[in-house]
């Protein structure tokens, strides 16, 4: 027989059992003890949660993308830089990545992960000694809980309300969709927003374009961007990036194979190319202005647009650069204003040199410090410490300045122009003025000019604005010299005092008598005595000659003649200037306007007198695609077919608004290609094309224009101070702002067919003697074609406008209210074209 146990075991069993059971029993008390805690806690912090059911109606900030005529970006408006991509989207190697760095059985829990609470109790318990951060177990759901519908407060109500959100959105829609919300909304670091956002900002790549290790450096990410950043920590974001990818095969979404390919790639960082962005800052900003004035603040930075704009990138930089060289080329003309700054070059040169900030617009140039000086150049260096030579002859444009833009005396060795410890702007150089080379290290003076100017290029059929430049920098002045700069036009306003002649009557053969004018300003003031730029006087000539010549005096008789009310009105239906003085000041060109308002104006002319607005922008879209704004509102019936077999081309109307006669504004543009021919503007005959333009100088020579067209692009310059003053003496619009012109010209027409301007019907050209209008005879050297309208053939000489009693002085009074003729306000800032 067995023996019985001895007492002694049986005391123990009963020890083990009474342990056993006060170890259930305080778990039993803990789980009770636990749930009413917890019963407690939903009760007190699960009322008035915020509503989950918003996140059925998810309406993230996106970005709003500007894209140029070419399809590349031109600029983007965010809060948030985030671009929403569906989750059908979305590659599997992307979501699955996020899954195994922060979720990996999310596919299989409520909204709450019990084991990963329980481990991460442990985890902190165990790091309380170690006063360490605690650690958390949130589910993406959780995450989209926080993010979406919470704060990021530390605090244990915060925790609970996340859990039963979590728990509510579970039950309320579908994985798929959570995982979506939460992709999208992630923040990824350097203004990142969502996983589409992050591939764009860190590699430039569209989701479907990124390799398992790219993705896993994203995923890598959430827990701490900035602890884990590619860029500023580079070797955190790797280690933290073979942890995503060994969770990615513990978890079998790839293979050890895939794995080792992944873990072996390096981190390589990519940047939008010039290739695909497009740099025009005052472009953008006028399109930025517009969509705040459509959709507002919100509409701009948090909707999601896509804006496609106007802008031709190539005629973009071709204005750019034409603007820039056409300023440098002033700029060098007047003289040296004086070094950027000083530094001691005895001491610590290169540090001195990081520590003084380069002016704004310096770029592309160079920041350097004159070291020393020799007979034959300067030694300089830069803020890496190498080191270059400036020669005397890449300085010797650089006269001092004086004021009244007056020239020093000549350069004749470089201790003229700097001395050791100037700070200066220079440019790389390989060869000289004769096309020698120059050794290695060879630099140039430069000088960032501090004159204003713009460029505006009008497609003249639509209105669509091409290109336009406001300035040298927009880094450094934002202000807009093309739309924000209000400056009397001069002489390049005449065009429309002429086309409103020809509206009442008048020829390019009419006759105007040349001689002084005196036009007595009324009661008070002083009389204002008009003159020509020559100051000379040439007797009775005829328009064209009025237009080609620039001709002051004709100009104001002829205003006289047709009455400065008609005139006033052709400004204001061109868009020039809305609220002209009836004064015969204002013929000249002394009511202000702005380089869009008036090469607009000038596309009017060349298209045959049809109203066009600029316009900046082709077509918005909102975040689906839908169409919500149109520059080309014509209807197109015909247009959307399936096929296209044997069918007549769809006839687009024309909805233009016909606001000139388009016989009247031919003429005017025929005596404009005489003006580039033989007048003011012969600076642009190198293009070799068929152009029309007009110069235009403001009193005391403050302001330069020119503004043309050929037949299909419209292109106004404008250059001045931004407070106004003298450009200098003889700096007139033919030969500061017309090269300008021709430069822009020549490249954009570069390759294309010399297209001569479109006669209207009912246009008659006419050979006529260029100086009498009169019908030329055969052999005649001074033949013109001349445009003449049906019945106003130039077979007799007419009578001489402002010729009165035959004298050669005139005295006009001021014009009564509602008369035809007119005064002229009181002539003090400028009276128009000195050009």
């Amino acid at each position: 027989m067995p023996r019985p146990p001895p007492a002694d075991f049986h005391g123990l069993t009963t020890l083990l059992r009474k342990i056993i059971g006060l170890f259930f029993g305080l778990v039993l008390l803990v789980g009770i003890s636990g749930a009413v805690v917890g019963y407690v806690l939903v009760r007190e912090y699960g009322q008035d949660l915020p509503d989950y059911t918003q996140l059925a109606n998810y309406d993230p900030a996106l970005v709003t993308r500007v894209l140029a005529g070419d399809g590349r970006l031109l600029a983007e408006y965010a809060v948030e830089k985030r671009v929403f991509v569906p989750i059908e989207a979305i590659p599997k190697r992307v979501s699955n990545a996020f899954l195994s760095a922060e979720d990996k059985t999310f596919y299989e829990h409520s909204g709450i992960d019990i084991p990963g609470i329980v481990s991460a109790i442990f985890t902190n318990v165990a790091n309380l000694a170690r006063d360490r951060r605690p650690v958390g177990a949130s589910t993406i759901t959780q995450q989209v809980a926080k993010n979406f519908l919470l704060t990021n407060e530390l605090s244990i109500a915060r925790k609970v309300k996340e859990i039963v959100l979590a728990y509510r959105i579970e039950k309320a829609y579908s994985k798929p969709r959570i995982l979506e919300l939460y992709l999208n909304e992630i923040y990824l670091g350097e203004g990142s927003y969502g996983v589409a956002a992050a591939a764009l900002n860190y590699f430039n790549k569209s989701l479907d374009e990124l390799t398992v290790a790219e993705a896993a450096l994203l995923a890598a990410m959430p827990k701490a961007p900035a602890n884990y950043s590619p860029i500023r920590k580079p070797e955190a974001a790797l280690a933290r990036r073979a942890w995503v990818i060994g969770r990615m095969v513990a978890d079998g979404h790839i293979g050890e194979a895939e794995a080792e390919l992944a873990l072996a790639e390096p981190i390589t960082l990519g940047r939008r190319g010039e290739t695909e962005s497009v740099r025009a800052d005052y472009f953008a900003e006028e399109v930025r202005r517009e969509l705040i004035a459509r959709f507002g603040e919100d509409g701009l930075y948090k909707s999601g647009l896509i804006a496609r704009a106007s802008i031709d990138p190539v005629l973009q930089a071709i204005a750019d650069k034409a603007l820039r060289d056409g300023l440098v080329a002033y700029d060098r003309r007047h003289g040296w204003r004086g070094a950027l700054g000083r530094i001691d070059v005895e001491g610590d040169w290169e540090a001195a040199l990081i520590a003084l900030p380069p002016p704004p617009g310096l770029a592309p140039w160079r920041q350097a410090v004159v070291l020393e000086l020799a007979s034959d150049g300067a030694g300089i260096g830069f803020s890496d410490a190498s080191k270059g030579i400036v020669p005397l002859a890449e300085m010797a444009w650089a006269r001092q300045w004086v004021e009244g833009q007056h020239l020093g005396k000549e350069v004749k060795k470089p201790s003229d122009v700097l001395q050791p410890g100037d700070v200066i702007a220079v440019e790389a150089v390989e060869t000289n003025a004769d096309g020698k080379s120059y050794p290695p290290g060879t630099f140039a003076l430069r000088q960032v000019p501090d004159l204003g100017g713009a460029v505006v290029a009008i497609d003249p059929h639509t209105g669509r604005v091409l290109a336009m430049s406001g300035g040298w920098s927009y880094e450094g002045s934002e202000f807009n010299r093309a739309t924000q700069a209000q400056r009397q036009p001069g002489s390049s306003f005449k065009p429309f005092v002429y086309l409103t002649a020809f509206d009442n009557g008048f020829t390019p053969s009419t006759l105007v008598l040349d001689a002084p004018i005196v036009i007595d300003q009324g009661p008070g003031q002083p009389l204002w005595k008009p003159e020509n730029y020559t100051q000379q006087f040439y007797g009775p000539s005829t328009l064209r000659l009025g237009i080609e010549k620039s001709r002051n005096l004709m100009t104001v008789r002829l205003a006289q003649a047709v009455g400065m009310a008609k005139i006033v009105e052709t400004a204001k239906r061109f868009g020039i200037v809305d609220d002209m003085l009836p004064t015969l000041a204002m013929a000249l060109g002394s009511a202000e306007t702005t380089v869009l308002k008036l090469t607009a104006a000038y596309a009017m002319l060349v298209n045959g007198g049809k109203r066009i607005a600029p316009s900046f922008i082709d077509r918005i879209q909102d975040r689906r695609g839908r169409t919500v704004y149109r520059q080309d509102e014509r209807a197109c019936e015909g247009c959307n077919v399936d096929e296209w077999q044997d069918m007549p081309v769809p006839l687009i109307p024309d909805m233009r608004e016909q606001i000139a006669d388009p016989l009247s504004a031919y003429q005017v543009v025929h005596l404009l290609e005489g003006a580039v021919e033989r007048g003011t503007g012969t600076a642009v005959k190198a293009v070799g094309k068929p152009l029309a333009g007009k110069t235009g100088t403001t009193n005391d020579f403050n302001d330069a224009w020119f503004v043309g067209f050929s037949p299909d692009l419209a292109v106004g310059v404008y250059l001045g101070f931004d407070s106004p003053r003298t450009l200098g003496d003889k700096e007139a619009g033919g030969s500061v702002a017309a090269p300008i012109f021709r430069d822009v010209m020549m490249a954009a027409l570069e390759g294309k067919p010399a297209t001569p301007f479109r006669t209207p019907p009912g246009i008659r050209l006419i050979r006529v003697n260029s100086a009498t209008g009169l019908r030329a005879s055969a052999g005649d050297p001074q033949a013109i074609l001349e445009a003449f309208k049906p019945g106003n053939d130039p077979n007799n000489r007419g009578p001489v406008i402002g010729g009165g009693d035959g004298t050669l002085f005139d005295v006009a009074p001021v014009a009564g209210a509602g008369g035809t003729g007119t005064g002229a306000a009181p002539v003090t800032g400028g009276s128009g074209d000195l050009y």
